[in-house]
């Protein structure tokens, strides 16, 4: 793809899982006091490939266990592929597990300055758009409260609210909106809909395919750790939804 910003070539990922193995009761016996740990590997991503081009709104879908996650991560960086290369072009900000950093002790509007440090803005930066943070998330006055006094959906908000003004070229994004209420997520999607007239390349993991269908330019289907369809966000959200069908 000519105007790729994001380049995935035979990526695979594996896990190793430690466990305790005793095959008889009497090497259960001699190894007693002397644990055998015994490596089982766990394939989450197996020989994936596609492209992203510029500006796209490109969704991953699949049911649970097919990787999805755990290719955000490596597109991420957070994990590097046991196997192949991902090649991206331009500022990526992953909208993953927000919130991560954030102090349950600190008050809302210290944690807006402690995640804004986080994403390396200044305090003057942040004080500068601390009213269009708190404006945004609708959550002015709770600002003072302690973060564990908020609920997970209050969370996502300020989380989101922060993360939203990094100047990102590409946005990952997990089911991390699930737990807002509907009006909010009504709003982030208006936001990535300005985003992407900008520009923006927006890479979506979801199982609603209502939202695929309505975002989404194209699509990618992982079923069991394999990229098995790609193309269409119809089409492919079809091959999703048959999935179950035949599995029902």
């Amino acid at each position: 793809m000519a105007d790729a910003v994001i380049q995935v070539r035979s990526v695979s990922k594996d896990f190793l899982l430690p466990h305790l193995r005793h095959s008889t009761l009497k090497s259960r016996f001699i190894h007693l006091f002397r644990k055998r740990r015994v490596m089982e590997v766990q394939h989450t991503l197996r020989d994936v490939d596609f492209d992203i081009a510029r500006g796209e709104f490109f969704g991953v879908i699949g049911r649970n266990g097919s990787g999805k996650s755990t290719l955000l991560k490596i597109l991420a960086g957070i994990y590097p592929p046991t196997a192949g290369h991902v090649s991206v072009d331009g500022r990526l900000v992953p909208f993953i597990e927000l919130g991560v950093g954030f102090n349950p002790e600190l008050t809302g509007r210290e944690n807006v300055y402690l995640n804004g440090a986080l994403l390396g803005f200044s305090q003057r930066e942040v004080d500068e758009m601390y009213e269009d943070i708190v404006s945004f998330a609708e959550l002015d006055g709770f600002m003072d409260q302690k973060l564990k006094n908020y609920s997970s959906g209050m969370q996502v908000r300020i989380a989101f609210s922060v993360a939203t003004r990094a100047k990102a070229e590409i946005l990952l994004i997990d089911e991390v909106l699930a737990v807002g209420d509907t009006a909010f997520q009504r709003k982030c999607f208006d936001h990535f809909r300005t985003l992407k007239k900008a520009g923006v390349t927006i890479i979506f993991v979801t199982h609603d395919m209502d939202l695929v269908r309505k975002f989404c330019d194209r699509v990618i289907l992982l079923e069991q750790t394999r990229l098995v369809a790609e193309g269409d966000a119809d089409a492919v959200a079809h091959e999703y939804d048959m999935l179950f069908a035949a599995h029902s």
